[in-house]
């Protein structure tokens, strides 16, 4: 994400494909007190000279704070031997051991951590894109015969390069932050969903494109197919810290977009936010002042759906930073949502 300049950036477009799953306090769509927390990137190490390890996965689904986790990122859609690349950074990259022939990292150690969130209600998705890398497609039947690639390797498909092994994710989260060209990116969804209709498990497509409205990369295919959520990256002079000036503050604009424009009328929107002054350039406040937002923007806009930060990494050093916005934005409800089953 371009919103956290430290790291490869995360807030972009998102697509999240999520699990209905069968345990006790399983992720729910359609409340307004999410919390989305991206992992992988360890981008508070990045950012404080190589003084930060990354946690386990797994330590960051020991509670209930956090309810949904996009692996970050799948930052090259082609790449050797015809398959992508998946950069998490020291936690897993091509540079460690990759699938042979393949710059696809071999990620099978993360298998249990997934499997281990999936069973506490969390939701496990891929987040396509990044700051930097090849996203791009020349068009619509590449797009599809590349979801069909994510498909077999993190989702419900089948292949011997599956980079978590028996773990299936729980979808795909699009975070489009470089190309020029719009082409394909419908057409990847659209065969995502087409897959998805026979599945034995719910899953969702999800965004995060820059506060900045229209976004630069992601417009075309948030206004041509349906997304169950938009994680929007608060940032630049539209971001949380000018939540006081009208002129900038711009959620009114993605809710007016949720309910007059978006192809699913449910969807919700997410604040996101850096979660430490190391995590981005520009827009880090207070988990007290997040979440006097987040409170004020929830009881404004019904489209809400809670808030994302950057990173697990800068969250966790930062006094953990989840843990704080999760009480500080208060319990929020069940709205009304038509949950799309693709």
């Amino acid at each position: 994400m371009v919103f956290f300049t430290p790291s490869k950036s995360l807030f972009s477009g998102c697509l999240i494909l999520g699990a209905g799953l069968l345990q006790a306090k399983a992720f729910e769509n359609s409340r307004t007190d999410n919390l989305v927390v991206y992992y992988g990137q360890n981008s508070y190490n990045a950012a404080n000279g190589g003084n930060g390890a990354q946690k386990s996965l797994a330590t960051f689904c020991e509670d209930d704070t956090i309810n949904v986790i996009p692996l970050a990122f799948l930052n090259n859609f082609h790449s050797t031997g015809g398959l992508p690349e998946f950069d998490m950074s020291s936690t897993c990259s091509s540079s460690g051991n990759p699938f042979p022939g393949t710059s696809l990292a071999n990620c099978h150690s993360l298998a249990d951590d997934i499997k281990t969130c999936q069973a506490k209600g969390k939701i496990i998705t891929v987040s396509l894109g990044g700051a930097t890398g090849d996203t791009s497609f020349s068009s619509n039947s590449q797009a599809e015969a590349f979801a069909d690639t994510i498909w077999n390797l993190f989702l419900g498909g089948k292949s011997s390069t599956r980079p978590f092994g028996s773990a299936v994710l729980d979808g795909i989260d699009l975070d489009i932050e470089t190309g020029t060209s719009a082409v394909g990116y419908a057409a990847f969804v659209n065969k995502i969903r087409s897959h998805a209709k026979g599945a034995n498990k719910k899953y969702y497509v999800t965004a995060a494109p820059q506060c900045v409205f229209p976004d630069a990369h992601l417009t075309d295919v948030l206004n041509s197919v349906a997304f169950d959520a938009v994680y929007v990256q608060y940032n630049n002079y539209c971001g949380v810290q000018n939540y006081d000036n009208s002129n900038a503050w711009n959620f009114n604009v993605w809710d007016n977009w949720a309910k007059t424009k978006a192809v699913n009328k449910n969807v919700k929107i997410y604040i996101g936010a850096p979660a430490s002054s190391t995590a981005a350039g520009s827009g880090y406040v207070s988990a007290a002042t997040l979440g006097k937002i987040a409170k004020e923007t929830r009881s404004k806009y019904s489209s809400f759906g809670g808030v994302m930060l950057w990173d697990a990494s800068q969250a966790y050093e930062n006094g953990h930073f989840d843990k704080q916005i999760k009480k500080a934005m208060g319990s929020g409800s069940n709205s009304r949502i038509q949950r799309r089953r693709l």
